[in-house]
Order: C-alpha cells, then sequence, then structure tokens
C-alpha cells in the first residue's frame, strides 16, 4: 500500500514538524483497525502524536483510508486548535477521498509530479 499526502496535509505537518515515520505508524496502526474514528465513505480520523505532546494531545489527522488502496492523509489539526469537524465538512473530505480512492497510477504519477500529493 503507498502512502500519500495531499499538498495542504504536507504544508501543514512539515509546520508541526511531524514526520514521515509518525505517519506511517498511524497507518500500520489502522491496518490493524486502531481508528479513532469511522466518519463514513473510507474517512477516518486517527490521532497521532505531535511536538512531544503524545497521541493524546497532540494532532488529528483525516485520513482517506481503505485497506486494500491507497491511503491519503487529507487534513490535520491540532487538538487546541478545534475539537471536532462540521458535518458539511465532512461530507466535502468524503467526496474528497472518493476522487482520491478513483486515481489511476498515470493520475497520481501527474499529481506527485505537479506536487500536489507527497509520497510518504
Amino acid at each position: 500500500m503507498r502512502v500519500f499526502k495531499v499538498k495542504a496535509f504536507a504544508r501543514w505537518a512539515r509546520k508541526q514538524r511531524i514526520g514521515d515515520a509518525v505517519l506511517r505508524e498511524a497507518v500500520a496502526e489502522m491496518q490493524q483497525g486502531l481508528i479513532d474514528a469511522q466518519l463514513g465513505g473510507g474517512v477516518c480520523k486517527k490521532r497521532i502524536p505531535s511536538l512531544s505532546r503524545g497521541k493524546r494531545g497532540g494532532a488529528r489527522t483525516i485520513v482517506a483510508f481503505q485497506s486494500t488502496k491507497h491511503t491519503f492523509f487529507m487534513f490535520g489539526y491540532l487538538k487546541n486548535e478545534a475539537t471536532d469537524i462540521d458535518s458539511r465538512k465532512i461530507r466535502g473530505l468524503r467526496q474528497y477521498a472518493h476522487h482520491l480512492f478513483t486515481l489511476t497510477e498515470e493520475q497520481l504519477a501527474t499529481l506527485l509530479d505537479q506536487r500536489d500529493l507527497v509520497e510518504v
């Protein structure tokens, strides 16, 4: 399985100093069923540690995840920045996840070349 960060998430993760090893570990946990919340349509919420705060006080990520397909980190926020995501944003993230899941390998390569996606 290949793991990607969308451009905005990659920028956010870099700013928060969240490395690719943390993201790979989160995906491994998700493959074992350790998902914090199923938001529907392959969209999940997953806690990750941030800036030595640990998982509980750290960051939240919204991930397009299907165990047989690619995984895409789409959105991230710190716990103290927001407590929850509204239903309108969740619907938009589900639509975006559906789009990401339907990309062909050629389309993925193009998005990687254009730096709209970053591979973890």
